[in-house]
């Protein structure tokens, strides 16, 4: 235990500079007395560290000394730094003193310039504690049982072996081998509902690679929005597909999957989108816009 508040002191004052014994004891919960002879242990062990007396006093490493073995660059060790930033955000305590340790030892700053907040609005967190669980049993290869709702609004329990957490098209989506199925699944969070780490350890395997269809392989699907609607669009789609008009309107040309989700997708902007082509998907539109009005018609 010792050993451990010794390494915890240096490394709080690598990246505090000073402190006084009373800080030290409340922080690391022992007395004055024994920072003091936790004090004389470091200065025995050869670590430059003092105290001074005196209004300005306080205990303190010596200016040049660094606790640093790793040859790294200086932006290698700001990717380090970002990359644990990063991973704090999921509220994890763990993740904090890696970061304040670290930086210490880097001699950068620990200041958190970055915010990185997984949950969606309302949820106060919820999808924060989800990501954590999944990173945690990610690491620990642990098998969980989760309540997923698919695609049709059915939901049902399923075990599975996680694998990789992956941010694509503004989701996160959950890479893993579902133990009913024998084969490999791709959850979207939004849809976990429920998450339970189970005891059951898996043995990893090679994640196999994509093999859905291409974007060679869709059709392209032209469409115009008029400029009220701009900000939605260039939140959708991006700027290479995208052609400003004289009067404001934007054009955009996109190979896109002709599915249930586009269908739903053109739906949303109600009355904001005209599709120019392919013409077939007009009616496609037409028709399942006349069965909304039907169901809701008074």
């Amino acid at each position: 235990m010792q050993e451990s508040r010794l390494f915890r002191i240096v490394y709080y004052l690598l990246d505090k500079g000073q402190t006084t014994a009373a800080e030290l004891a409340e922080k690391f919960e022992v007395s004055v007395r024994t920072i003091y002879r936790d004090i004389d242990a470091l200065s025995g062990a050869g670590v430059p560290v003092y105290a001074e007396t005196g209004r300005n006093g306080g205990i303190r490493l010596m200016n040049d000394f660094i606790l640093e073995k790793a040859v790294l660059s200086e932006e290698e060790k700001q990717e380090i730094l970002l990359a644990l930033q990063s991973i704090n955000t999921a509220q994890n305590h763990n993740g904090s003193q890696t970061l304040q340790k670290l930086s210490a030892m880097f001699q950068l700053s620990s200041e958190n310039w970055l915010e990185v907040d997984f949950s969606r609005w309302g949820q106060e967190g919820a999808d924060n504690g989800k990501f954590e669980l999944l990173k945690s049993a990610i690491i620990r290869s642990r098998n969980i049982q989760i309540n997923y709702a698919n695609s049709y609004g059915d939901s049902g329990e399923r075990i599975v072996q996680p694998y990789k957490l992956v941010y694509k098209a503004k989701a996160w989506y959950l890479i893993a081998f579902c133990t009913k199925k024998k084969d490999w699944r791709i959850f979207k969070l939004n849809r976990i509902l429920d998450i339970e780490i189970l005891n059951e350890s898996f043995q990893h395997r090679d994640v196999p690679k994509p093999t859905g269809a291409s974007e060679e392989e869709y059709n392209r699907i032209t469409l115009r929005f008029p400029k009220e609607i701009a900000y939605r669009v260039y939140d959708e789609f991006d700027k290479t597909h995208i052609q400003p008009q004289a009067n404001g309107d934007l054009i955009v040309s996109a190979k896109m999957p002709e599915d249930g989700w586009l269908t739903g997708f053109l739906l949303s902007f109600g009355t904001q989108v005209e599709i120019l082509s392919p013409t077939y998907l007009k009616e496609v539109i037409a028709r399942q816009a006349k069965l909304m009005y039907e169901k809701y018609k008074t």
